[in-house]
């Protein structure tokens, strides 16, 4: 049994006329101006589709999804810091020196403003939602057992240090993994950000329907030449090297974007979340000192951690010991001396250990706490802020040139293929007049 393609009348009589018109001069070119008004036409559409998606993608990149990638380093810094403080100030005895309660007080004030800005740049559902629920619920619980901790501190009961313990708890095994959750959520939306920013479905589209237009005008103006022994027909010309302009326009700002896309990728959103986790690593040590010294002999896990986070941190290919001087010697420089700061730490911390389990106590503490061991680390801190807001600042300053050129395009690249399609028009409409 044989079956047969049906052709609706209308669509047979629609290709039979198309075919005819190869066989006469003005059939021929009728059919060349309603292929260079259809590129033509593709081609601004195009032009303003991409420019557009290209310029929401670099927007969302730099205005959404890298903030909330810092946003979320914030709070799991924050945290890690509000931890260590704690564990610092329950150190001293008694009433906790100013500075340490007003360090703590500022590391929550830090937490709760970037979870709130966090809370607004994500959606209402799913990972990062749920992240950001949790964190909310969680700091209020966290800040009411470290008071509590205070409160028997200051009383000298040693049920104090089982407070400090669950809070410490609470912001380890609760709050820091949700603020990590949320860390690499935003990691993904960046990476996803660079994608769209790129828009290259669109724009790999666009320089192909330019492509196809200019050649589309050169073989016209190549058939009009041998047909009408006319050399120039002066309204293909024009059209001809305004789409040449706008090609190399629209390639110039595709090359441009992905150039500066590529550096902000590489030199700044990259090193962002490598020195994000050294910082956070480093603070995650600190307090891992002060519990295991609270803790009194009891503390091992703290200490086994202290050993495990310098591992991550110093380690070949470890994000304290990057290779950041390939990027920007000025970053190497402040990276090398944050790397010097934390093995000049770690020597001190040496000797709190040493003195603590030869039973040396108070010697432990006084060391631990001492403005020498606290100056080191702060510089470890200081050079660590300083790089972050060094490649935080190289980001926007690369976004900021991914998308100068986004904005012409949209509004040029369909007004000048208008321009084109209407010379093309022009150009053939005077040769299909010669046949009336």
């Amino acid at each position: 049994m044989s079956t047969a393609v049906v052709t609706r009348p209308e669509t047979a009589g629609l290709l039979t006329r198309v075919r005819g018109l190869r066989h006469t001069s003005p059939g021929r070119l009728k059919l060349l101006l309603a292929t260079l008004l259809t590129l033509g036409l593709l081609a601004g559409l195009v032009a303003a589709v991409a420019g557009q998606s290209a310029r929401a993608g670099t927007h969302d990149l730099g205005g959404r999804a890298q903030p909330l990638l810092i946003e979320a380093e914030t709070i799991y810094s924050a945290l890690a810091d509000a931890d260590t403080t704690a564990a610092q100030g329950f150190l001293e005895g008694g009433l906790e020196p100013a500075t340490l309660t007003e360090r703590y007080d500022d590391d929550l004030q830090r937490a709760s403003t970037a979870l709130t800005s966090a809370a607004r740049r994500t959606p209402a559902e799913g990972a990062a939602a749920d992240a950001v629920r949790t964190l909310s619920a969680g700091l209020a619980e966290y800040s009411a057992l470290v008071a509590t901790a205070r409160a028997n501190n200051r009383q000298g009961l040693p049920v104090g240090a089982s407070y400090l313990s669950e809070a410490s708890n609470l912001n380890r095994e609760t709050l820091q993994p949700q603020a990590r959750a949320l860390f690499r959520t935003a990691q993904g939306e960046v990476g996803d950000g660079y994608g769209a920013a790129g828009a290259a479905g669109w724009m790999s589209l666009l320089l192909l329907l330019l492509a196809g237009l200019l050649v589309a005008l050169l073989l016209t103006q190549r058939y009009l030449s041998r047909h009408t022994h006319r050399t120039f027909n002066v309204p293909l010309v024009a059209a001809t090297v305004v789409t040449l302009g706008l090609t190399v326009g629209a390639l110039a700002v595709v090359v441009n974007q992905q150039n500066h896309l590529g550096l902000a990728e590489q030199e700044g959103s990259g090193p962002v979340a490598s020195i994000a986790e050294s910082r956070i690593l480093a603070l995650q040590a600190r307090g891992d000192e002060a519990l295991t010294l609270a803790a009194r002999g009891s503390g091992a896990a703290y200490e086994s951690d202290f050993d495990a986070v310098t591992s991550r941190l110093t380690a070949g290919g470890g994000p304290l010991v990057n290779e950041y001087a390939r990027l920007d010697p000025r970053l190497g420089t402040l990276m090398g001396r944050a790397a010097n700061s934390y093995r000049a730490y770690v020597a001190t911390h040496d000797q709190v250990r040493a003195f603590d389990d030869n039973g040396e106590y108070d010697r432990a503490v006084d060391l631990a706490i001492a403005p020498t061991t606290t100056q080191t680390f702060e510089s470890l801190r200081s050079d660590l802020n300083f790089a972050l807001e060094d490649r935080k600042a190289f980001f926007n300053d690369q976004i900021g040139q991914a998308a100068g050129g986004l904005g012409p395009l949209t509004v040029l690249g369909p007004l000048l293929a208008l321009l084109i399609a209407g010379l093309a028009y022009v150009g053939l409409r005077a040769r299909l007049e010669e046949y009336r």
